[in-house]
């Protein structure tokens, strides 16, 4: 017993920092890792210092994709300090690598995503981790991810904690600039993430480190970044990311927005780190998508030409004298044309000429505005009916066709899905969909509808979703039907 509070069950993790167990909250009768820091063989008061600082910084962070740290323990027989954790029943993203083998761009997004919205937060709090790599994402089994270890990060008002030749961080995902000691700012961060990209991807590290450390380091500051042929949509964030030059390197938060954009287009760089002097030829240059965007890219701006209600038509030279009179004849022709459209009209519409003189109100088409809106305006909001029916062409997508359906869903549901791949998997089976019954509120942009698929195993409850609608366009945005966990 720890502190007279937490019981160790087993060992579940090992590595530089310290070993972890799984425990139990003897008080709170909750599971609980357990980080033993201090006394172990080469420490010092360099990992005490350490165990302090990861508790700390991880206070900081109250984020969903980060491991809570609960509290630091003195253990009285040993003097080890303890780190009191969240567990997290899973594995970390190296494990599930050497297990499923490299994943593709689509699986490897949603996890990866979820790493960098979590730096992000760090950064946005000054927190630099310098240590992200695979054994330091934690993926549960509902693929959510946690970002952990801490315990060499920094705040940007602290010293480097380090040892006197001691490498901080692990060689094969360190940015150039850590190896050298110049700098460890939010680049060096972006540099590590892009780095594990890389192995997800392809199932092994950019950089074989072995026994050969120095040789690893030589080459990570002086030769260009190994490039992954096969990486699919996700090649410019490993060029964007994996950039020698930190002041170069897309920030965390353009990490973040290019994983979870299902058109993958390559960010703007232009001003990305406003502090640094990079000459315009310096530029990166980041090679395209592979697979082309859902919709063209933005173009610059084009300054507009002058508005003109009509084509102006070239100039006719007329003889002296006549060129009034044409343009008399045409007036004239016009107004014979609009009169004899009004009698047409009115004699197959059946309207009485004469209504609308004060025997009686008009009810002529112009006598008063019509209370029913114009077909524009009709587009222009949400109805229950088009609800309605963009739910039967959704369902009917799943069945025929699931990469339409999956443009159905907007950016964050379908980060949230767990990318296309898993999406597909789940929907694979499901033949022949049929809506049962279906309640719409175009108020709130919701419904719930009760479905049937061949194949599948439909649940005992209706489906609730959350909508967005812009220029007569829905989309699904959220699921709220219970049992389901987002992604992310």
């Amino acid at each position: 017993m720890i502190a007279g509070r937490y019981s160790l069950e087993r060992e579940i993790g090992r590595g530089g920092s310290g070993i972890v167990w799984l425990g139990r909250d003897e008080v709170l009768g909750r599971q609980v890792a357990l980080k033993r820091i201090g006394l172990l063989p080469g420490a010092d008061r360099t990992d005490l210092a350490r165990a302090e600082r990861e508790a700390r910084l991880s206070a900081r962070l109250n984020h969903r994709h980060v491991v809570a740290v609960f509290d630091v323990v003195v253990d009285g027989d040993s003097d080890a300090r303890w780190l009191v954790m969240e567990y997290v029943d899973g594995l970390h993203l190296g494990q599930l690598v050497r297990m499923e083998g490299p994943l593709t761009p689509d699986e490897a997004a949603p996890l990866l995503w979820q790493a960098a919205d979590a730096l992000v937060a760090a950064h946005a709090a000054g927190i630099v981790h310098r240590d992200v790599k695979p054994s330091n994402i934690l993926v549960d089994r509902h693929r959510q991810v946690k970002l952990t270890d801490f315990g060499i990060a920094r705040i940007t008002t602290d010293a480097t904690l380090t040892q006197t030749g001691m490498v901080t961080g692990s060689p094969a995902y360190l940015a150039p600039e850590i190896a050298t000691g110049t700098r460890g700012d939010e680049a060096a961060d972006v540099w590590s993430l892009g780095a594990t990209a890389f192995h997800v991807l392809a199932g092994r590290p950019p950089y074989e480190v072995g026994e050969h450390v120095l040789s690893a380091l030589y080459r990570i500051v002086n030769e260009e970044p190994p490039r992954l042929e096969g990486a699919g949509w996700m090649s410019p964030l490993l060029e964007g990311t994996m950039m020698r030059d930190p002041d170069r390197r897309w920030t965390m938060t353009q990490v973040r927005d290019f994983l979870a954009d299902p058109r993958h287009a390559t960010p703007d760089t232009t001003g990305t780190r406003p502090l640094a002097t990079v000459a315009p030829a310096a530029r990166p240059t980041v090679q395209p998508p592979a697979q082309p965007p859902a919709q063209p890219p933005a173009q610059p701006p084009v300054q507009p030409p002058p508005r003109t209600l009509a084509p102006t038509p070239p100039p006719v030279d007329f003889p002296a004298g006549r060129s009034r009179s044409w343009l008399l004849f045409v007036v004239l022709g016009l107004l014979l044309v609009l009169v004899l459209a009004a009698g047409i009209y009115a004699a197959f519409s059946g309207s009485d000429p004469k209504q609308g003189t004060a025997s009686g109100p008009s009810t002529t088409p112009s006598a008063k505005p019509s209370a029913t809106p114009s077909p524009s305006k009709k587009a222009a909001e949400p109805t229950a009916a088009g609800i309605e029916a963009f739910i039967r062409s959704y369902v009917a997508a799943v069945s025929d066709d699931p990469a339409k359906s999956w443009q159905m869903l907007t950016p964050k549901f379908q980060v949230e899905s767990g990318g296309f791949d898993t999406y597909d998997r789940f929907w694979r089976n499901a033949t022949n969909g049929r809506v049962l019954s279906i309640s719409a509120n175009p108020d709130n942009l919701s419904v719930s509808y009760q479905v049937h698929f061949d194949n599948f195993d439909n649940g005992p409850g209706p489906t609730v979703l959350d909508l967005t609608f812009d220029h007569g366009r829905y989309l699904i945005d959220g699921e709220r039907t219970q049992g389901f966990t987002p992604a992310s």
